[in-house]
This record gives structure tokens, C-alpha cells and sequence, in this order.
């Protein structure tokens, strides 16, 4: 084991929640954790059915940017598989999780990708409420023992990497995206628009 390694288990050793643990603590953790992540696509969608076009520009791009990161994660796990630590018998697991590779979290890419997008594009608000959950859901999940922490650094990093693939590509084409995604709105929820329920 290398040092990087042995230093990545007795950090996650240190914050994962053993028999000691409170149940509302597991309980807050496991809430954290598995339910988080659902509150991005409200928000991206929150973002486009009521916002101005600046806004619903900002969205696609965040949307664009959580999807190359989690197509990156599925392509470091192709190739580098790093078990879970309840894959190697290590710590306390409070929920269940399929086996796969733990290297890096999809969740807290998500997260990150939504939250530094926003960021860069000045809804620093909005942006850094989505952050701070990043960093919530990194300790829960870390805490109910499916992740280890560089799992977490590992997501930040593809996180930014995928906001600076995509922000260039943007600059140039992104108002040509979102007028297109504007104009198949229109047509499928042209019934909801024309009753005043969401902007057109």
C-alpha cells in the first residue's frame, strides 16, 4: 500500500460513522447523502421554467458540464478501478451501494460541476448554496462508508476539468444552444406557457 493510500484509508477511518454513532446522525447523513443530489435537477429546471434567458443559458451550461463529469467518472472507473471501503471489509457501511468503482463520486461531481459553473457565470448565491451541499454530501457520504475523502478531492478535480472543457466550446456556440432549446420549449409546453404558469 502507498503512502498516498494509506493516508486516504486513515482519513476515511476518521470521519466514517462507527457503532458509537447517534442514530439521528446516521439518520441526517443518510438524508444528506442519497437526497441532496435530487435537488439539482429542480433547481436546473427551476432555472429554466422561470428564468430570464440569461438564466436558462446559465442551466444548460451547468447541465452540460455535470454530464461530461460523470461521463469522465465512468471513464476513470473503466480504467481504474478503485474498490469501496465495504469492498475491502473497511469501516462501518450504513446504506447499501452496488460494488462499482468508488474513484471519484459522482454526486459530489455533480455538485461541484453545478456549483462552479454557476459561480463563474456570477450567481455567486445560488452558487455557493450548491458548494456548500457539495461539501455535505462528500462528508455523508464519506461518513455512511461508500466513499473514501480523495474520492471527493478526486470529483472536484474532474469537476473543474469538465467546466474548462466545456466553457470554451460555450463562449462560442452557447446562445446558439440554448435559442435551440428555447424554441423546442416552446412548442412542447406551449399549453403551460400560454396559461401563464411558467415563462415563455
Amino acid at each position: 500500500m502507498n503512502l498516498i493510500e494509506s493516508y486516504n484509508r486513515s482519513l476515511f477511518l476518521m470521519i466514517n460513522g462507527d457503532n458509537s454513532a447517534p442514530r439521528w446522525l446516521v439518520d441526517l447523513a443518510t438524508l444528506v447523502g442519497d437526497g441532496v443530489i435530487y435537488l439539482i435537477p429542480l433547481l436546473l429546471i427551476g432555472l429554466w421554467l422561470w428564468g430570464n434567458t440569461r438564466q436558462r443559458k446559465l442551466a444548460v451550461k451547468a447541465f452540460a458540464v455535470a454530464m461530461l463529469g460523470v461521463g469522465l467518472n465512468q471513464l476513470i472507473g473503466v480504467m481504474w478501478q478503485h474498490p469501496r471501503p465495504f469492498m475491502l471489509g473497511l469501516g462501518h457501511t450504513w446504506i447499501v451501494h452496488a460494488a462499482d468503482s468508488s474513484f471519484p463520486s459522482d454526486h459530489v461531481t455533480v455538485l461541484t460541476a453545478i456549483g462552479l459553473s454557476l459561480l463563474l457565470d456570477g450567481a455567486t448565491a445560488v452558487a455557493c448554496l450548491t458548494l456548500t451541499m457539495a461539501l455535505a454530501v462528500a462528508w455523508a457520504r464519506v461518513f455512511l462508508g461508500v466513499h473514501f475523502p480523495l474520492d471527493m478531492l478526486g470529483a472536484v478535480v474532474v469537476a473543474g476539468v469538465s467546466l474548462g472543457s466545456v466553457a470554451p466550446i460555450w463562449q462560442r456556440f452557447g446562445s446558439q444552444a440554448t435559442g435551440l432549446a428555447e424554441q423546442l420549449y416552446r412548442r412542447l409546453l406551449a399549453w403551460p406557457i400560454s396559461a401563464g404558469w411558467v415563462k415563455s
